[in-house]
Formats: C-alpha cells, structure tokens, sequence
C-alpha cells in the first residue's frame, strides 16, 4: 500500500511541477490569450473576456501529446 501511495504522490508532483512551469512561462509567450477567436468585451464598468481561440489551440496540443505519450 505505501509503495502504491508514494507513486501516486511522485505523479501529482510532477503534474503540479509541469503546471508550475507553464504557467510561469505563459506571460512569455506573447500571442497566448491574443489569438483569433478569443472575445473580449469592455464597457463602463465590466469587462468580459472569453479565450476560445486560445482554449482550441491548447486542447489540441494536449490531445496530440497525449496521443504520442499513448503510442
């Protein structure tokens, strides 16, 4: 059981190492959250923005790599 345990926790924390640094190098990718697609709605006193260009390109990078790791 402690074996299963201390695998389970070497994986969240290589996700969460992975997440980390996404989302630290995120801001340095200038076309990220810019792309066709992604709304954004300003008035007096709201702001809307919705990142679906965005949100099409990362699936579909995470879907091919999730498919080589697979193979």
């Amino acid at each position: 059981m402690l074996p299963d345990l201390g695998k389970m926790l070497m994986t969240f924390g290589a996700v969460l190492l992975v997440v980390g640094a996404l989302l630290t190098l995120a801001g340095r990718v200038p076309w990220l959250g810019r792309l066709p697609g992604d709304l954004y709605f300003e008035r007096d006193h709201f702001r809307f923005y919705l990142p679906l260009g965005t949100c099409v390109v990362l699936s579909v990078i995470l879907s091919l790599l999730l498919w080589f790791l697979r193979r």
